[in-house]
């Protein structure tokens, strides 16, 4: 078959169900503008979530111990697995913190030299809450560990939050999808609806069923193309022009992976993806089922 005659008969399916392609461009166009909108989103609330990670510290405090039980406690901690930066803090440097975090009120209380020393430990940004609390009831264990604190609540919410984003995003996406994909399932059922006399005398002249099958992938093909292409338009726009005009905080998002490109070629691919796919399933089962004889 020639690709001449392919890419015809793809354009002319557009123009015989004209509304049904035409809602289905614009179901497509919809789908893929709302995943697009979403992983932008959702890709800059994932960096806030990895961002407030990096900033869960685990304080070790330390009792009144000699040089070398601090170096002892020192390297065990560093065995940890999801330790990713250890920092020491002495006495004398914690009283020194104190006052300067609460000014002139501070001095007198920090002359007493009351604080104790301690560790700062920094965890791995995909270190999860029970490996924290793995690692803190190990080293309550260590002897001269006075106490061991870390801000649990603020890690738990941030893998709720970011579980709940995912798991609702990932259910809008796909029943978007699907809806899309049925919409352009019905373009193509049409289509071959109306060329069924055709694809039954092709039948006749023995044409099989994957001759007559790609000029309707081709039609899904194009309309996928045009779905994405205004999408992605729309997104450009919506996200460097018209979204940092209204609300100027919303102008330092950041692309995914740092630019533009990939969430407009993700767009346009996923969009071609599902008006193949879409074309595919319905010219499968329609034209299979088109019989030689009414």
């Amino acid at each position: 078959m020639s690709l001449g005659y392919v890419l015809k008969e793809g354009f002319a399916g557009l123009s015989r169900a004209r509304l049904s392609a035409f809602t289905s461009i614009f179901s497509l166009f919809v789908a893929v503008l709302l995943l697009g909108v979403l992983t932008r989103f959702g890709y800059n609330a994932y960096e806030v979530s990895q961002l407030l990670r990096q900033q869960v510290e685990v304080e070790v405090f330390l009792e009144n111990i000699d040089d070398q039980t601090t170096r002892e406690i020192e390297s065990r901690i560093q065995q940890q697995q999801i330790v990713a930066s250890l920092s020491y803090i002495s006495r004398d440097s914690a009283s020194k913190i104190f006052q300067q975090d609460f000014g002139l009120g501070g001095e007198a209380l920090a002359d007493l030299n009351f604080l104790p020393a301690s560790f700062r430990i920094l965890v791995t940004d995909d270190s999860e809450i029970s490996q924290i609390d793995a690692m803190v009831q190990d080293i309550s264990s260590y002897r001269g560990v006075d106490e061991v604190r870390y801000n649990q609540a603020l890690l738990q919410m941030l893998e709720s939050r970011t579980e709940v984003l995912i798991l609702t995003g990932s259910a809008i996406g796909l029943f978007v999808l699907f809806v899309a994909m049925i919409l352009v399932f019905n373009t193509i059922r049409l289509t071959i609806y109306a060329k069924r006399d055709l694809i039954r005398a092709m039948k006749l002249v023995g044409a099989t069923n994957s001759f007559i099958r790609r000029p309707f992938l081709v039609e899904g093909v194009i309309q996928g193309f045009i779905a994405g292409s205004l999408a992605s338009v729309v997104i450009l726009m919506l996200f460097d022009w018209i979204m940092p005009a209204l609300v100027p905080q919303l102008g330092v998002l950041s692309w995914p992976f740092g630019r533009w490109y990939f969430l407009i070629g993700g767009v346009i691919i996923l969009a071609l993806i599902m008006g193949w796919w879409g074309s595919r399933w319905a010219a499968r089962k329609f034209i299979r089922e088109t019989k030689v004889y009414s």
